[in-house]
């Protein structure tokens, strides 16, 4: 995977990623801000590495110039995606990243005419946000074609990185969303809760802005969606928080003071940590039309993990040629079964 850029590989996730691929043989371009950062990684790895921020579109159409894939580690991706995103397009670079923002997925799909025109694949999500989710609303759809309502709850263990952190911190005075008719209807954050029955027990699930909201849709066309996860009292209390607070959270000394405290205290889950955690996925696809009804689990490693491997997975089969050019979603591009490769990852409907 020579012609693969990784973009903020000196990031806890972009880290793991670059590490993962030198182990698997391969030898990516790592690039990103931090000039000390990103040629230490590259001296330590071996690797060839690159400086450049993403203030100057002919700067980074230089530094993307020859590059078959960019994989973008690089959050929060509400900052970096678009000026990536149109810099691929220009230099007929495929873009991938890691992101788990509606709004990147929305604007990176009004790109997608663009891309196929220029021969590129677009394709944000390529980790944990949002492949398993992402393949197994497409699994329900193959299973209830005429789905008109989609539900998605989450239960994980396991720590948080730093960068996860702060794009989550960003997002407290935004609310919620849900997909209603078709349409992105923003709601109160934590507006609703339900229970859930996840195989090994029930738990009391709150409503949250997954990016499925938006990339199932575009994966199933199904039009109502619903998300959820499974949060510790004070992360819901904090989406609670949000909807009053909002204005004081989103400004920006506050937003700085945030930030630096992570910086001070979040260092991200280590590999003993990432072992021991595990995810379960719930699904539920209903038609008003026929009043059936779908139900389906899928199980997986620590989110980090599945991160790591369906990047690169995604990343070697967009190198080879096999993605689809345009905006995509991961189940889109490679069907509902493609994160069953992922070693640990299982399904079984109910």
């Amino acid at each position: 995977m020579d012609s693969l850029l990784i973009y903020g590989a000196y990031g806890y996730t972009g880290e793991l990623i670059a590490r993962e691929a030198v182990d698997r043989g391969h030898e990516p371009i790592l690039a990103g801000r931090d000039a000390t950062s990103v040629h230490q990684l590259g001296a330590e790895l071996d690797l060839r590495s690159r400086s450049f921020d993403l203030s100057d579109q002919d700067t980074i159409r230089e530094y993307l110039d020859g590059v078959d894939t960019i994989l973008n580690c690089a959050g929060p991706f509400e900052e970096t995606a678009d000026p990536l995103i149109e810099a691929a397009i220009e230099t007929q670079t495929h873009y991938l990243d890691i992101t788990g923002e509606i709004p990147v997925f929305e604007r990176a799909a009004r790109q997608h005419e663009a891309a196929e025109t220029a021969g590129v694949t677009i394709m944000p999500g390529v980790g944990f946000d949002v492949v398993p989710t992402d393949c197994l609303s497409a699994h329900l759809h193959d299973r209830l074609p005429s789905a008109t309502h989609l539900s998605l709850a989450i239960s994980a263990t396991g720590g948080i990185s730093p960068g996860t952190t702060k794009t989550a911190l960003r997002g407290l005075g935004d609310g919620g969303a849900i997909r209603e008719d078709g349409q992105l209807r923003a709601v109160p954050g934590g507006d609703r809760t339900r229970t859930v029955d996840f195989g090994w027990g029930s738990q009391t699930v709150t409503a949250f802005p997954w990016g499925d909201i938006s990339t199932a849709y575009h994966t199933t066309k199904i039009p109502n969606i619903h998300v959820y996860m499974a949060l510790p009292k004070p992360a819901r209390l904090a989406m609670r928080a949000g909807n009053t607070l909002g204005p004081l959270l989103s400004a920006g000394p506050v937003q700085s003071l945030l930030e630096a405290v992570v910086d001070r205290t979040v260092s991200g889950p280590t590999a003993e940590e990432r072992a021991a955690a595990a995810v379960t996925i719930w699904g539920e696809a209903w038609s008003e039309e026929t009043n059936e009804t779908a139900h389906s689990l899928l199980s997986t490693p620590d989110p980090y993990d599945v991160t790591v491997a369906a990047a690169l997975a995604i990343a070697a089969r967009t190198v080879a040629g096999e993605a689809p050019t345009g905006y995509q979603t991961p189940a889109g591009a490679f069907g509902a079964d493609f994160v069953l490769e992922i070693d640990g990852v299982s399904r079984r409907d109910l």
